[in-house]
């Protein structure tokens, strides 16, 4: 075990900071904190400088003093690194990392976890959640299962250091793990675009389910569902979250890569709307999501005479594609190519969004029934829906459009 002779002093630390900052209430979640060295699932850990990706570790002359200061900090820190697509290209990144202290614990008290609960943890990481679990429920009680063998070899054996022994599997977590379902509360540490089936099915009656639901990257939040008869629904949670998305083969998407954007045959229109970085509301860019058919990329184009950033530009996988000026004039120019008008469809959402009272995440609800999944906005029988979208291997609808004739009749 890494030596770390004041850990404790320094895990009460951090449990009063997560109560100080209101991300920590529950008593027995408090006791775990305290008594799960997190410093042993996390040995080593990279942060990004000029050079690349740098080794934080134990022991090491140059970077010991930062890992030991870093630990028990509220941070989430990059524990693994891969081969990660950005963009069109292949490049170095993280695939795996220890979440941030704040947001486990708030997950773990939002499921309200007690002693005796069957836990399933999809997503083992470095396993100091799947610990933190088995100090609560007993880790007879905790399965977690990781599509990486690595990981859970590593997990297992810093989880046997302090003599817990959950169950620990090695495989796609999209399929649950049905050999000992049911479970009375599914945790996700990893993003899904898609609740898959196969987790409401072994959801226990009156069960819950916490899952970071991104139809893309930054489109989406956690969401807590409970089982409730052949529904089962619930409300997406008010702050945020920014897990990795899960490594199954049932969410690969081709990268769309860059849109051709032929300037010469495109549509002009003129525009008042002053919301150009729509990518920096949340709860607007996940609605937009809802009706695209795909990831939309979204930056600045090159101003040709500063060479800063100049038009705003959106395309879409289907080639669709708009640049809108970044004149500070009352009405700004908008070019639009490809099949669709793709500005008009997302200046459309974004007046319909506000006509709906600019809602944010306190307002929307997610419900799971007869193999749907809907959206809805402020209550599970609303006339306001959007149908959720599926990925492409899981036979992405048509239209993410869904009436409420629809879903009653779903």
């Amino acid at each position: 075990m890494t030596t770390f002779d004041d850990w404790p002093q320094q895990a009460e630390a951090l449990r009063a900071e997560l109560v100080a900052t209101g991300k920590l209430h529950s008593p027995a979640v408090q006791q775990a904190i305290v008594s799960t060295p997190r410093h042993v699932f996390v040995p080593r850990f990279y942060v990004r400088s000029r050079q690349g990706w740098i080794p934080v570790q134990c022991g090491d002359a140059a970077t010991h003093q930062r890992w030991r200061t870093s630990i028990y900090r509220n941070h989430s820190l990059v524990t693994q690194l891969g081969d990660v697509a950005v963009g069109s290209r292949d490049t170095t990144g993280p695939t795996s990392s220890s979440s941030a202290p704040g947001l486990m614990t708030r997950m773990i008290e939002q499921l309200d976890v007690r002693r005796g609960h069957r836990v399933l943890e999809i997503g083992t990481g470095t396993g100091w959640n799947a610990a933190l679990l088995s100090r609560l429920v007993g880790d007879d009680n905790v399965s977690s299962i990781d599509v990486d063998h690595d990981l859970v070899d590593t997990a297992r054996r810093h989880l046997n250091q302090l003599d817990l022994h959950p169950r620990l599997v090695t495989g796609d977590g999209f399929e649950g793990l049905p050999a000992h379902a049911p479970y009375d509360r599914f945790m996700a540490t990893c993003a899904t675009s898609w609740v898959p089936a196969a987790w409401v099915e072994q959801l226990a009656p009156r069960g819950r389910l916490l899952v970071d639901l991104k139809i893309h990257a930054a489109a989406g939040n956690l969401v807590l569902l409970t089982r409730d008869g052949d529904q089962t629904r619930g409300r997406f949670d008010t702050g945020a979250a920014t897990f990795m998305h899960m490594r199954s083969p049932a969410f690969d998407q081709p990268w769309h890569g860059y849109t051709p954007r032929d300037r010469a045959s495109a549509t002009h229109s003129r525009t008042t709307s002053r919301a150009e970085r729509l990518w920096e509301n949340p709860v607007l860019w996940f609605l937009i999501h809802l009706h695209e058919p795909g990831r939309l990329n979204f930056g600045y184009c090159q101003d040709p005479d500063t060479g800063g950033p100049g038009d705003v530009y959106f395309t879409s996988p289907d080639g669709s594609w708009c640049e809108l000026s970044n004149a500070t004039t009352a009405t700004r120019e908008v070019r639009e190519g490809g099949p669709r008008r793709l500005w008009a469809q997302l200046d459309d959402i974004t007046t319909h969004w506000h006509s709906l009272g600019s809602p944010g995440w306190d307002r929307l609800g997610l419900t799971i029934t007869d193999g749907n999944q809907f959206v809805w906005l402020d209550h599970p029988h609303s006339d306001v829906t959007w149908a959720l979208p599926r990925t492409s291997t899981l036979q992405r609808p048509a239209t993410a459009a869904m009436s409420a004739s629809d879903r009653r009749s779903a």
